[in-house]
């Protein structure tokens, strides 16, 4: 290429180069350095937020909260909280606790435990309950081997007199035989002392004259004994001051009762 050639084509470039916009060279630079620096925040913001809370979590330990006592409905969102979850392994019966609270979990509360692990419990189902078995007609000594077996308890025992039925068995229960109670309830018994025929109770014969009072006694079956006289002038002659047996006593026919009463000599 000639010299005028070579000279003819710098100017030519020289002509055109000063036409091009001046815009853009500014937009290569927004090319080459704005855009870089979005993605840099996007992924800085992506590491922070997403990628370092699994990474400094991962493997850390922390206490174990206590969920005995919660309702499983509400245990279940607690440990949520910490990222752990639950299971549960059995049910039992309770007395006081409602059905589906938990009675014990595994592990213990302030055990050291990572996310992600499950918590065994031991939920309630509330308490059992078992029919009073056939107590009527048993000796109290079988009557209470009846009501243990039950898983029951002897409770009060009270006396009655039946002719129908043998001395100290049992007449009826409290509840009732069939009725379905608590495990654990205690059952009361209703026993027979023995024929109502046999059995009287002691009148009150302070203040009456003798004679009205053996009648009295000899009306009930029961016997005068003996009758001591003791002077005192502030009772008429021949009063009851003192009986041997308190009044109500439960007595058996034929009973002698001794007697206290006044005389003026």
């Amino acid at each position: 290429m000639t010299d005028s050639e070579k000279k003819e084509k710098n100017d030519f470039k020289s002509k055109y180069a000063a036409r091009l916009p001046a815009g853009s060279w500014r937009r290569r630079i927004v090319h080459f350095a704005v855009y870089p620096l979005i993605a840099l925040l996007i992924l800085f913001f992506f590491f922070d937020d997403i990628v370092m809370p699994l990474v400094t979590r991962h493997g850390s330990e922390f206490e174990l909260p206590d969920i005995i006592g919660y309702q499983k409905e509400d245990a279940v969102e607690l440990l949520k909280m910490v990222d752990l979850g639950l299971e549960v392994t059995s049910e039992e019966y309770h007395p006081d606790k409602p059905p589906g609270t938990v009675l014990s979990q595994y592990p213990k509360s302030g055990i050291m435990v990572k996310s992600g692990r499950i918590i065994k419990v031991v939920t309630s189902i509330g308490q059992k309950f078992v029919k009073v078995p056939q107590l009527a007609g048993f000796s109290v000594r079988q009557a209470k081997l009846n009501i243990e077996a039950a898983n029951l308890i002897l409770g009060d025992v009270a006396w009655t007199f039946s002719d129908s039925l043998p001395e100290r068995v049992v007449v009826f229960s409290y509840p009732a035989t069939g009725t379905e109670i608590p495990l654990g309830s205690p059952v009361n018994l209703m026993v027979n002392r023995g024929r109502l025929s046999g059995i009287v109770f002691m009148p009150n014969l302070l203040g009456r004259q003798l004679e009205e009072a053996v009648t009295i006694l000899d009306e009930l079956g029961l016997r005068v004994g003996l009758v001591k006289h003791v002077r005192d002038e502030n009772y008429l002659p021949e009063t009851v001051m003192e009986q041997s047996v308190e009044e109500a006593t439960e007595l058996e026919v034929g009973e002698e009762i001794d007697l206290i009463v006044s005389t003026t000599e």
